[in-house]
This record gives structure tokens, sequence and C-alpha cells, in this order.
């Protein structure tokens, strides 16, 4: 299967001991572990070639074989999900590699889709990724959020936990969510995992301002879709509530 004329993989990065809620992608979500919503997803986009949990964890690696999904061990040393995503790319053949976060259940087959569209339709993109337009006060100014604004030409120009832009007088302005998912092309994923942590990565804890402070291009794709991702127990019970209802 080629989506027009290319081999695209789907790799989850999903690690045992994350930081706010361990063992999450295990975490049972009315009768199914979270990974498994995740690769689920991931197959009814209908654009993989493959779909590849990558994990650190037996137990891990056993839930998903259990489902009949495909797992690979990978270093328990990786400082982040695109790295255990690219050793588990490294010697698979492919032309873009589609990161998806252990932590999306809930990330529509149609948000998947766009995201590789957005690529593929852009020769001068390296990697794609996606944001939603938001209103809600709370939402714009909550740190737990990341927002991302984008030239005219559909670029990322920054992410932040902050409020960006700021709106100093307060004129009538668009606020956009990013969403954590990204397609790759395979070469410059192997080269962006090569790249020294850079300052503003640091200072904000968001690894693709690696890509941007070293003259990256991040296409942002607008979607209508929002998605509910899962960093907290007070996540896991929302998203226990929302599962009912998606499809």
């Amino acid at each position: 299967m080629n989506y027009r004329g290319y081999r695209v993989i789907c790799i989850i990065p999903a690690r045992y001991n994350s930081t706010r809620l361990p063992a999450k992608a295990l975490a049972d979500i009315n009768g199914k572990p979270m990974v498994q919503y995740v690769y689920e997803n991931a197959e009814k986009s209908g654009i993989f070639d493959d779909i590849i949990v990558a994990t650190d964890d037996k137990r891990i690696f056993n839930s998903v074989k259990s489902f009949g999904g495909k797992a690979v061990i990978t270093s328990a040393r990786h400082k982040s999900g695109t790295d255990r995503v690219a050793e588990a790319a490294k010697k698979i053949s492919c032309d873009i590699v589609v990161n998806i976060q252990c932590d999306e259940p809930f990330l529509h087959p149609v948000n998947v889709r766009l995201l590789l569209n957005g690529l593929l339709g852009d020769s001068l993109a390296d990697v794609s990724t996606l944001a939603v337009k938001i209103s809600a006060c709370d939402a714009i100014k909550s740190t737990d959020i990341v927002k991302t604004v984008v030239d005219s030409m559909g670029y990322a120009m920054y992410f932040s936990r902050s409020v960006i832009p700021f709106n100093r007088d307060n004129i009538d302005l668009n606020y956009y969510k990013h969403i954590g998912i990204y397609a790759y092309r395979k070469p410059y994923l192997m080269r962006f995992v090569k790249m020294k942590e850079s300052s503003l990565e640091r200072a904000e804890k968001l690894e693709q301002l690696r890509i941007l402070e070293n003259g990256g291009r991040i296409r942002v794709v607008i979607t209508r879709k929002d998605s509910h991702s899962v960093d907290t127990e007070e996540d896991l019970i929302k998203a226990r509530k929302l599962s009912r209802n998606f499809k």
C-alpha cells in the first residue's frame, strides 16, 4: 500500500515511566489500554504501510502483541519520543515517518490524513503538524496547552506554553492549539535527532523548537477536529467519558 506513491509508516512511541501519569500507555479506557485506541485509529486512517509501537518496556510490548499489533523494544535511554521513533524507523525502508503520541487516544483518522497531505503537498516542508483554533480564555492562558503562531505561508513561526501572540490592544486575533503529532521526511528525521538540544527547547520543554532554531520548516495544517490528549489522572477520567461517544 503506497499512499500517493510514497511508502508511509506510523510509529507510536510509548514509554512506560511517563512523568505525570506512569504507565499511561496501558491505562484502561473502558476495557482497552490507551495504546490500543491510538493504534486502531492509525489503522482507520488507511494510509500506512506499517504501524509499529516503539517502547522501552516488555509490558507495553506484550499488550500490543495481545491485540494483534506490531511492537519493537527500543532503548530506555532516549530523552524524547522522537528519538525513540527514529531508532525504530532507522532500518525500515520508507519515505515518510508519522509520529503519533501514545497519549492521543482520540486522534481522528481524518486528522492523520490531513497531516500527511500537508507534508506531501509542500516540497519545501521538512515536517508537518496540526493545530486547531481555540477561543476559550482558559485554554489560551493554560501553560498545559501548547500554542503556535503561523506565518502567511502556513509555516510555524513559534510554539509556546505562554499566550502567543500577546494581544496588547485587544484586537481581533485567532489563537491555535498545537496537536502534537508529526509527519517527517525520513532523511530529515534522521538529521533532526542528531542535532543538539536547543536553548528554546530547554526553556519551553518543546522539542519542535529545535527544528525552528536550526532553520527547519514545519508546515502547520489547521484542522477543525480537536483531540483530547491524556497527560494526567484528570485527563484519563475525562477520556473514559469521551470514549463512549468516540467513533
